[in-house]
């Protein structure tokens, strides 16, 4: 899990600021529907659903503030959010200075619990005392340093319900490891049979990653004194699956967290999550994109984590290449040098490729007709939720589960077929191409992407099912802060 640029501590929200105004804060403290204080793992595929998640709650009246590690905070930028720190113990370097999973998860505890309950006590004091924690499910100590203050609870979960179901059996002993091709089709309440290829690649082979295992697992250690589960899914794209799983993880279901001016746009401005790993090269693309048909264009992602093979790579361009077809593809500098030498220059015509865009523009954009993607659950969400075609080329966790349901269970998509390496090769890549762009299959894929796009927007407007459960929080919130402050 990568963590941002480095930076220095800073607040946006500092003291001198509260001070200011003493009667014009009290009126606005008497409007205030409570203060939440949103932690986020501290990567991007975290920090993005969270971060959107606070913003839909300013929008409703709650001042929410985003903490995160002093390394992150100045990759942060979000109108109307304050950004506080906290720190996980590597304070100028963040993961990459801990160099060891289990010892930065164990660091990020100690001094986590500690400067979070700093946090909250420094505002208890303030104007705007903090009466809710919504943190990472990965950070589930978070839990009990609100508990410890007082104060609410809110576990956010980052996967989709299925993901989420899948884990949660396991850690209350209904399901055991490992998985295997003779134990399956898995059939869980609520979930379509899930076979070997389509599992989260952690409980297939559970040795080869025992710490991010540990961490999904031990999402669930407390959540029993959570005061509300939330998930970044909707009820029409899996209210069966969270229902299936429901008493033994409660989730109201709140997604998807994509930016307001793609869905709802009722957040002023909201294009952007307001935090980036890298410098997106975003005008470069848009006018690329400009100079193409409509849904001519295949944008190939694969995300800010995963990073793929050589061999891997030389395939998805031969594919490409042999296409014909234009495309945008982000490859992240560490990963440039894997490119083949002869790749840049035979696709001047045809292609281009970038260390990094601003994804949502790209899938927004008229001219881009299909989403090569890894299937990590945000893009998947994006994708989805702007009406594009998928082709996933899923590599590991959760994706594996994803992609199944982009092909069989949305029908927004097809799943790129490995070989008995784990290679998707170019001539695989060139059928998913031409089904998804060109075939029969295309038509009907293109109405299914178009039929989520509308469901997610309907579901986050004003009205819609997750609006309601966002809602529900917040009048809870309002009648806990007025109690608190004798209002």
């Amino acid at each position: 899990m990568k963590p941002l640029q480095p930076s220095s501590p800073h607040s946006v929200y500092d003291r001198d600021r509260e001070r200011e105004g003493a009667l014009s804060k009290e009126m606005e403290d008497k409007q205030m529907k409570g203060h939440v204080l949103v932690l986020p793992y501290p990567s991007q595929g975290h920090i993005n659903p969270l971060l959107q998640f606070a913003k839909r709650l300013a929008s409703k009246g709650v001042k929410a503030t985003l903490t995160t590690t002093h390394y992150t905070l100045n990759s942060i930028s979000a109108a109307h959010i304050g950004v506080e720190p906290i720190s996980d113990g590597f304070d100028e370097g963040g993961f990459s200075q801990a160099g060891n999973v289990d010892f930065y998860l164990k660091s990020f505890r100690d001094h986590g619990s500690r400067t979070l309950a700093e946090l909250i006590q420094k505002f208890s004091n303030s104007a705007t005392p903090v009466n809710c924690v919504v943190y990472d499910s990965f950070l589930p100590w978070a839990l009990d340093v609100a508990k410890q203050h007082g104060i609410y609870g809110a576990a956010f979960f980052t996967n989709s319900a299925t993901v989420c179901s899948i884990f949660a059996h396991i850690h209350h002993g209904l399901l055991t490891l490992p998985l295997t091709p003779e134990t399956t089709p898995l059939l869980l309440p609520g979930l379509p049979p899930l076979y070997f290829p389509d599992l989260p690649s952690f409980l297939r082979f559970p040795d080869s990653y025992p710490a991010y295992l540990a961490m999904k697992l031990s999402q669930y250690s407390n959540l029993n004194q959570a005061d509300w589960v939330f998930s970044n899914t909707f009820e029409e794209l899996e209210g069966k699956e969270a229902r299936g799983v429901s008493e033994i993880w409660p989730a109201k279901l709140i997604g998807p967290m994509v930016p307001s001016a793609y869905l709802d746009e009722r957040i002023k401005g909201d294009r952007g999550y307001g935090s980036s790993l890298w410098k997106p090269l975003s005008e470069e693309c848009i006018e690329w994109l400009e100079t193409k048909p409509s849904n001519s264009v295949v944008y190939v992602s694969f995300g800010s984590m995963v990073s793929l093979s050589e061999e891997q790579i030389a395939e998805l361009a031969w594919g490409l290449k042999e296409s014909n077809m234009y495309f945008l593809w982000v490859v992240r500098d560490s990963e440039q040098q894997k490119l083949p030498k002869w790749f840049l220059d035979s696709v001047q015509e045809k292609g281009k490729v970038v260390t990094w865009c601003n994804q949502l523009e790209m899938l927004a954009h008229r001219t881009v007709g299909c989403f090569v993607t890894h299937c990590g659950w945000n893009s998947t969400l994006e994708g989805l939720s702007l009406g594009v075609p998928m082709i996933g080329v899923p590599k590991w966790t959760d994706q594996l589960t994803d992609a199944k349901f982009v092909e069989e269970i949305w029908e927004i998509g097809v799943r790129a077929k490995e070989d008995e390496v784990g290679v998707v090769r170019k001539d695989e890549l060139l059928r998913c191409l031409k089904e998804v762009m060109e075939g029969d299959k295309s038509k009907e894929i293109k109405r299914n992407a178009n039929k989520w796009r509308d469901s997610a927007m309907k579901t986050i407007t004003e009205g819609g099912s997750s609006d309601k459960c966002i809602d529900e929080f917040v009048q809870h919130l309002m009648a806990s802060y007025q109690n608190l402050n004798g209002l």
